[in-house]
């Protein structure tokens, strides 16, 4: 969740935004929010290999997913570079025998090569605004990864703002448009204001380009997928969601389009999963 390989120091406004504002854990288990949490873990569980495996969490926030796969019978070491997020997650799951955390960078990971099973990169990707960084988060990633392991990604889509200032009315003020017009050219965002609900200092990616550096990091993708689909852009469906046959319904439509080149933009986030191309058992 670092700014620029330059500064290695976490840019203000993005440790006041999750210090002030953000909610993570409570964002995912809330609403409609719980489908991005359902559709990661789906994505990842098919994905794990057999049995319990060593996963290196980075950037896991205060430990929402670390605390799913420690139930699920895995080894959990969290990374995150917010104390605050280290010391809720220990709090929370130092009970358990097979987690641990501490303070790092996506970029300098402090594992020896070769040392996990699988590396979860649910949330660095969104604040490394430079390409050279994110390239660098994930040439991390495989350096840690055994050969026969798998490397998660997940990013931010690039019209992710968009779809949200549409469908939650922002879109019709003038500076947050402004502000999505250059989201949608670059893909960098700002929130130079602080308006409360624009999130801060990110990078959103295209589908392609979010391919493009997975290889660049020396990686081979063994899917792409978007996560949400459309139901993450229509809030009359957080009724439905309360339902079960409803919740199901919803989660057949993400499923249904979520390898679809043409429609995985749609999604508020995309996954991508890796190999490092280690031969097995290196």
């Amino acid at each position: 969740m670092l700014g620029s390989m330059s500064d290695k120091a976490i840019p203000e406004e993005i440790l006041a935004h999750y210090e002030q504002e953000a909610d993570e854990d409570l964002r995912l288990r809330r609403g409609l929010g719980e489908l991005e949490l359902l559709r990661t873990q789906e994505i990842i569980r098919r994905h794990l290999p057999p049995g319990s495996a060593r996963i290196l969490d980075v950037g896991g926030a205060s430990g929402i997913h670390a605390e799913w796969l420690l139930d699920d019978g895995h080894s959990v070491h969290l990374v995150d570079p917010l104390p605050r997020h280290v010391e809720q997650a220990t709090q929370r799951l130092g009970k358990y025998d097979g987690f641990s955390a501490e303070v790092g960078d996506a970029r300098t990971l402090n594992a020896a090569n070769r040392s996990y099973d699988a590396v979860l990169l649910l949330g660095p990707l969104y604040h490394l605004t430079e390409s050279a960084d994110r390239v660098t988060a994930w040439c991390e990633a495989r350096r840690v990864v055994k050969g026969h392991g798998v490397v998660f990604g997940a990013s931010i889509t690039r019209y992710a703002p968009l779809f949200d200032g549409l469908t939650g009315g922002a879109l019709f003020d003038s500076t947050f448009r402004a502000l999505t017009e250059e989201n949608l050219s670059t893909g960098q965002h700002r929130n130079p204001t602080r308006a409360p609900g624009w999130f801060t200092t990110a990078y959103f990616h295209h589908p392609d380009e979010l391919a493009e550096e997975v290889a660049g990091a020396g990686l081979r993708v063994v899917e792409l997928v978007g996560v949400e689909g459309l139901a993450a852009w229509v809030p009359e469906l957080a009724e439905r969601w309360k339902d079960p046959e409803g919740k199901e319904t919803i989660l057949f439509a993400a499923r249904a389009i979520e390898s679809e080149p043409s429609l995985r933009g749609l999604s508020a986030h995309l996954m991508a999963v890796a190999t490092p191309g280690h031969k097995h058992g290196a």
